[in-house]
């Protein structure tokens, strides 16, 4: 699971290389990694919707 989690952290940077990426989706169900992008997804975006409104009620 820690390395499918990599997977979509690495994807969403861009920083994962052409080799890293095929193994990955040999070794990994494709199902898995495009539900953990959509969840990590909706959890990055809850977390700066959450700071703006932060921000702006201190401000």
């Amino acid at each position: 699971m820690w390395s499918q989690i990599q997977t979509v952290v690495a994807a969403f940077f861009g920083v994962q290389s052409d080799a890293k990426r095929q193994q990955d989706f040999s070794n990994h169900n494709p199902k898995v990694i495009i539900a953990l992008a959509i969840v990590l997804f909706i959890l990055f975006v809850l977390a700066v919707f959450g700071l703006v409104q932060l921000v702006l009620a201190t401000g």
